[in-house]
Formats: C-alpha cells, sequence, structure tokens
C-alpha cells in the first residue's frame, strides 16, 4: 500500500514529505538520516494515498 508520509526531525526542525511503501508493520521511503546528521530522533506521521 502506498503511503504519504511526514517526517520532523526533533533536533534541528526540518520537513520531509516522502511518498512510500506500507509492508507489514514497517513504512519504507528509503530516508535514512536528515540533513543534521541525524538518524534517531524523527517524529513521523503516516497518511494513506
Amino acid at each position: 500500500m502506498r503511503v504519504k508520509v511526514r517526517i520532523y526531525c526533533k533536533q534541528c526542525g526540518e520537513k520531509f514529505v516522502l511518498r512510500g511503501r506500507r509492508e507489514m508493520d514497517r513504512i519504507e521511503t528509503g530516508f535514512k538520516r536528515c540533513l543534521c546528521d541525524n538518524a534517531d530522533e524523527f517524529i513521523i506521521e503516516e497518511e494513506a494515498l
């Protein structure tokens, strides 16, 4: 299932809007880390397309 994902970085406040796939309990977007090099602390919101 395709989903729209909003990712907010808790460290610098940067926002990203991506499309991804929901697979079981996981969402795959290809996103690895923020521009500030944060790889762990995010707020993730998902919306069905």
